[in-house]
């Protein structure tokens, strides 16, 4: 395709990028390859509100049943993960004690497969990152457990009234990725190492394709500079891969944090007519290679983070909180800082 098709191809797309939807959060991700096996997962999470963000100790042996108790997926946890709670009602983001990291974005597209005749067991979409956590080591495992479709997802609306329409990536200790995306009731997956950054919209076919343009023009030379979800994930694939690709933890952490900080959208930013680009909340940093799991709320001065080498996910250990709604002075190493707590209930569809 030469450069015309490219910036034709890129144009239209933007132009879809663009027409009016949904309220929506507008939320960034990105995995970073460092040398010796140093790889690292970073994501934002941009919202319309104070979603009261928790951090939870989940451990091995928990049994679960997704939000949908009577026709519900059920399951006993087989990994231990430390999670990042939303609304205290799903999973928005998290790490288990393998180095598998999952992450919930939002989707405007999303289509989930309808209900009527479909009897598999039902999964809560603020289940879903957590089922992942709980049951599989390595993305290819994941990806392999995924493409049997051997449940229906069901969307929840959040308490602000914004329905649930999501997508997930995941990555490995190995650096390995994988997409899954609804559209139009079907399931797509995009598996590889290739698939490094993820945004909101569009479908992450057309986020490819758009991005294509911009690598013909070279990031040193121009990169889209708004909040939108098509920019962003041009200046994620492109700062990603151009920033120190260091084998120490320190500077492959703080590299990730630098991208994530770069495609975030300021606090009190909103654009006319585009209600689904919100102010960036909290960013999250995983450390596959050294399970160390990093929260940064954009209200706070300082980061703090856990180390999952010194967490007992034993499961007689419990279930433990960390409470940072309201505690924005929280600062560094909170490994030993989660109380003994109750799990949440996962939301269900009303």
């Amino acid at each position: 395709m030469n450069l015309f098709k490219q910036l034709s191809t890129a144009l239209l797309l933007a132009f879809f990028a663009v027409l009016p939807i949904h309220p929506a959060s507008a939320c960034s991700r990105a995995v970073y390859f460092g040398l010796e096996g140093q790889t690292v997962t970073g994501r934002s999470m941009d919202w319309l509100e104070n979603m009261q963000t928790n951090m939870w100790i989940f451990p091995r042996g928990m049994n679960r049943d997704g939000g949908m108790p009577d026709k519900g997926l059920k399951w006993s946890s087989k990994y231990g993960s430390v999670i990042v709670s939303v609304y205290e009602l799903g999973t928005a983001d998290g790490m288990n004690e393998k180095g598998l990291v999952a992450n919930l974005l939002f989707l405007v597209p999303t289509g989930y497969p309808p209900a009527k005749g479909d009897s598999r067991p039902q999964l809560s979409i603020a289940a879903w990152t957590q089922y992942l956590l709980d049951n599989f080591a390595t993305v290819q495992e994941t990806v392999a457990w995924m493409r049997k479709q051997s449940f229906r997802p069901v969307s929840v609306v959040a308490p602000n009234g914004v329905e649930g329409e999501v997508h997930m990536s995941i990555s490995d200790t190995s650096g390995d990725s994988a997409i899954f995306e609804y559209i139009d009731g079907k399931l797509f997956i995009h598996h590889g190492r290739q698939f490094q950054v993820m945004t909101n919209e569009p479908r992450f076919e057309a986020q490819l394709a758009l991005n294509e343009y911009w690598k013909q023009i070279g990031g040193t030379v121009m990169l889209p500079g708004t909040n939108r979800a098509a920019d962003r994930f041009a200046r994620a694939s492109f700062y990603i891969n151009a920033t120190q690709q260091s084998a120490d933890p320190r500077e492959a952490v703080a590299a990730v944090l630098s991208v994530m900080r770069n495609v975030s959208v300021p606090r009190g930013i909103s654009t006319p007519g585009r209600p689904n680009i919100s102010s960036t909340i909290w960013r999250t940093v995983a450390d596959h290679k050294n399970l160390v799991y990093f929260f940064e709320d954009t209200f706070s001065p300082s980061l703090v983070w856990v180390k999952l080498k010194e967490v007992d996910f034993s499961p007689s250990s419990g279930v433990r909180k960390l409470t940072m709604h309201g505690n924005p002075d929280l600062a560094g190493d909170q490994t030993g800082g989660f109380k003994a707590a109750q799990p949440f209930t996962f939301l269900a569809p009303h």
